[in-house]
C-alpha cells in the first residue's frame, strides 16, 4: 500500500517494487528474451529465468574484479541474460562508474578500457578533494565522517568525483541490468534487528528491503514527519553514495579489531594498539590527533590550509574533531519519522546511520531475496578476504533466523576452493563463484590473496589487467555450468506453468 502525504514525500508502505524498477523490468524483458535464444534456451516471459548478479565487497579488488567479470559475461554473451545487478562496497565502486555511461553494457570494452585507464593515470587533486569537502560541509546539516571519507579518501581511490545524483539513472539504461546498491542501518545491526537492517538504494527508490518501506530516492536525506516532506534536502551524489557503500570504518567496535589484527605496524602515523585512538581520548588530553592518509589527505590539524575563510576551516576542523570522537557516519534523515504504521514501530527516531554491507554480510543477497523481485537464479560473484565462503553460510543463517527461503549450502575447501559452486532447494539457485581459486590460480590462492588485499587502494595497470583476468577466467571456465543451470530453471518453470 502507498502512503503519501503530499506530493512531495512519496514514501511506500508495502512489499511492492516501485514503478520505476517495473517498467525498467518490463523493458528489458526483450533483451533477455533475445539472449537466451541465441544461446539455444529459446522461451516465453513466463518460463524465463530472472537473473541477478551479486557483487561483493572487497574495496579496489572488488571494484577491479567485478569489472573483470561483468566483462568476461559480456564476452561469453551471457551479460544480456542477466535482470539485476547488485554490489557493497567495493563492488557499488564498479557499479557507479558503469552506471554513468548510458547503456554501459552495449559498448562494455571501451568503457572497461576508460575505467582502466582512470584507475591507473588518473588522479584528484587535492584541492579539489578540498573543494567538495567544503561543499558537503556547507550543505549538508548531518554532515558526518562519510561526507569526508567520500571527498577525501574515496575520491582518490576511484580517481573520480562523481556529482550527478543517485537518480540520473532513472529509465535512460533500459538495455542494461537494473541497479541495486545497498547499506545497512547500524542501530538495527546492533540490536540485532536483523529483519529491518537491510537498506537498498535504487534510481527509484530506497528503503528497508525486508520492512517494505521505501521513500523516491530523490528524496532520501530530506526531512519527514509523518510520511510527509517537511524539509528538502540536497539529492545524495554518486561520490557520497560510493563512500556510504564502502564505509567499513564506521563500525568503531568492529574497524578497531580488523586494525589491531591486520594491519598494525603498517602505518606507522597511527598508534593502533593506543587504547584511546577511537574513543577519542587522545584529542580530550591534548595529545596529537591521529592522522589518516591517502596521497596527500592527513587528518590532522597542522596539514590544513585555509580554505576561503579562517572561520570557516576552523568550523570544519571543530566539527570533524567531534564526529570522530563520536565516531559518526552516515547519518541521515529519516523518512519515517513518526509514522504511524507497526511495521516501522523501531525505526521511528529523527535521523538514522548507514553503513558497509560488509559490516554485517559481505554480499548483497537480502536485496535480490524480496519475494516481489522473483529472481530464480542468483550469481555469487565473491571478492572477500579470508574465508571465501562466509557470505553464503552467513546469509543462510540469516535467511533461517528470519524465514526467508533459502538454499542449505556447505562450505568447501576454505584455502583452495573450487570456481563453482551450485547451491540448490528452498528459494532461488545460488551459483558462488569465489574470486582465488584453485582453477584459476593453482598452488598460488594464498599468494593472491596477498597480492590484492583489501588495505591496498592502488593498482599498477599490471595488476588490474592480472586481477580481470583471474575474475574472467571465472566466468570462461563455467560458461557450460551456468548455461546448463539456466536451462534448468527455464525447465522447472516450464513444469510449474504446465
Amino acid at each position: 500500500m502507498e502512503k503519501t502525504k503530499n506530493n512531495e514525500s512519496h514514501v511506500i508502505i508495502g512489499h511492492v517494487l516501485g514503478q520505476g524498477e517495473k517498467e525498467h523490468v518490463m523493458k528489458r524483458l526483450e533483451t533477455v528474451l533475445n539472449c537466451l535464444k541465441h544461446n539455444g534456451i529459446p522461451c516465453n516471459v513466463d518460463e524465463m529465468p530472472n537473473i541477478a548478479v551479486l557483487g561483493s565487497g572487497g574495496g579496489l579488488r572488488a571494484m577491479v574484479a567485478l569489472l573483470g567479470s561483468l566483462g568476461a559475461l559480456d564476452e561469453v554473451q551471457l551479460l544480456d541474460s542477466v535482470m539485476y545487478l547488485s554490489g557493497v562496497s567495493g563492488s557499488t565502486w564498479c557499479m557507479s562508474s558503469l552506471y554513468k555511461k548510458q547503456d554501459w553494457s552495449t559498448n562494455l570494452k571501451d568503457l572497461t578500457d576508460d575505467i582502466v585507464k582512470r584507475l591507473v593515470d588518473g588522479k584528484v587533486p587535492f584541492i579539489k578533494k578540498r573543494v567538495e569537502l567544503m561543499k558537503y560541509f556547507g550543505e549538508s546539516e548531518n554532515f558526518s565522517l562519510t561526507h569526508a571519507w567520500a571527498a577525501m579518501i574515496i575520491s582518490g581511490v576511484v580517481k573520480e568525483i562523481d556529482e550527478e545524483g543517485v537518480t540520473w539513472q532513472e529509465g535512460y539504461s533500459t538495455k542494461d541490468p537494473y541497479p541495486i546498491y545497498t547499506v545497512i542501518d547500524q542501530k538495527c545491526k546492533h540490536e540485532k534487528q536483523y529483519k529491518d537492517v537491510w537498506f537498498e538504494i535504487t534510481p527509484h527508490l530506497s528503503g528497508y528491503s525486508h520492512t517494505g518501506a521505501f521513500v523516491d530516492t530523490k528524496h532520501l536525506g530530506s526531512k519527514f514527519k509523518n510520511g510527509s516532506s517537511t524539509e528538502p534536502q540536497p539529492e545524495m551524489d554518486m561520490l557520497y553514495l560510493q563512500g556510504l557503500c564502502g564505509s567499513a570504518l564506521a563500525d568503531r567496535t568492529a574497524i578497531f579489531k580488523w586494525i589491531s589484527e591486520h594491519v598494525k605496524g603498517i602505518l606507522p602515523t597511527v598508534s593502533f594498539s593506543h587504547p584511546n585512538l577511537l574513543s577519542g581520548d587522545c584529542l580530550v588530553q591534548k595529545q596529537n590527533p591521529p592522522k589518516f592518509q591517502d596521497g596527500g589527505m592527513i587528518m590532522a590539524t597542522q596539514s590544513w590550509r585555509p580554505f576561503t575563510t579562517l572561520k570557516r576551516l576552523l568550523s570544519l576542523i571543530k566539527k570533524i574533531m567531534e564526529l570522530l570522537l563520536n565516531w559518526t557516519w552516515g547519518t541521515t534523515n529519516n523518512f519515517l519519522y513518526s509514522m504511524t504504521d507497526p511495521c516501522c514501530s523501531n525505526l521511528q527516531t529523527e535521523t538514522r546511520r548507514y553503513e558497509d554491507t560488509a559490516l554485517l554480510v559481505n554480499s548483497p543477497y537480502f536485496s535480490m531475496l524480496r519475494e516481489e523481485r522473483k529472481v530464480d537464479l542468483i550469481i555469487s560473484l565473491d571478492f572477500s578476504d579470508g574465508d571465501p565462503f562466509e557470505t553464503l553460510t552467513t546469509t543462510a543463517d540469516k535467511c533461517k533466523e528470519l524465514n526467508i527461503p533459502f538454499p542449505e549450502v556447505k562450505s568447501g575447501d576454505k584455502e583452495n576452493p573450487l570456481d563453482f559452486y551450485v547451491f540448490k532447494g528452498e528459494g532461488p539457485t545460488v551459483i558462488h563463484i569465489p574470486l582465488f581459486n584453485s582453477v584459476n590460480c593453482p598452488g598460488q590462492v594464498q599468494e593472491y590473496r596477498d597480492k590484492y588485499s583489501t588495505i591496498k587502494l592502488n593498482y599498477s595497470d599490471n595488476k588490474i589487467k592480472d586481477l580481470m583476468k583471474k575474475a574472467a577466467l571465472n566466468i570462461h571456465n563455467n560458461k557450460e555450468k551456468l548455461l546448463k543451470e539456466i536451462k534448468e530453471i527455464v525447465q522447472q518453470n516450464k513444469k510449474n506453468k504446465a
